[in-house]
């Protein structure tokens, strides 16, 4: 069973604040050019995407430079559903599914709130959960809210632990309820999520997609 964890790209979505509007329009028109052709403006970290550990320091890797195994493998599920606005997501929420070698899911619920004001105050990791998500030897961590941090924020205390440990970081998933739920049945989960090749990036936005397992 594969499952879609991506948001869609379309005019007026929303964006992390301060980052460049989206905007999706025709330039092509099979009418009058033979052709539908969509422009695009947008982001780096429009959408579903991630995050290089360039994106907070100059000198870390960009998307170049980490191997394409960053971006798909076996997966793990941190239910962190239930939580309020702005809750610090700690370490023992996370701990009991921190493993080398996995992608880490973090399941806040918080997707419901996309497209709504609400969206902006998701839980976020705290640094001593993103501190132990590394010393686990997690590679690539994702969550189903606008970002690993709170938004909106003068620092990023999670980004910058994940990020300098060159961990990738995946925001704005979705239907992590749906892997939570295939996860406690004991169904086994893989997940991609490649970025657009964009050359010497800070991220780029993925077509994030998981595979369930049978029983």
């Amino acid at each position: 069973m594969l499952v879609d964890l991506s948001v869609p790209i379309v005019t007026g979505m929303p964006v992390y604040p301060g980052d460049p509007e989206v905007v999706v329009r025709p330039a092509l028109t099979v009418a009058d050019d033979g052709v539908n052709v969509l422009g695009l403006h947008l982001g780096s970290q429009s959408g579903t995407h991630v995050d290089a550990p360039y994106h907070v320091g100059d000198g870390l890797p960009d998307l170049d430079a980490l191997p394409l195994e960053r971006f798909t493998g076996p997966a793990t599920v941190a239910d962190a559903r239930g939580l309020g606005p702005r809750a610090p997501i700690g370490p023992e929420a996370v701990a009991p599914y921190a493993r080398a070698g996995a992608v880490l899911l973090i399941a806040t619920g918080w997707a419901r709130h996309w497209g709504e004001q609400e969206y902006l105050a998701h839980p976020y990791l705290t640094p001593e959960a993103a501190a132990l998500i590394v010393e686990a030897g997690v590679r690539t961590v994702a969550i189903d809210a606008l970002s690993v941090d709170p938004t909106p924020a003068e620092e990023f205390p999670a980004h910058a632990i994940l990020c300098g440990a060159h961990v990738v970081i995946g925001e704005n998933l979705r239907n992590l309820d749906v892997l939570a739920e295939a996860q406690e049945r004991g169904r086994p989960i893989e997940v991609s999520m490649f970025p657009i090749r964009l050359a010497a990036a800070d991220g780029a936005p993925v077509r994030a997609v998981a595979r369930i397992g049978e029983d």
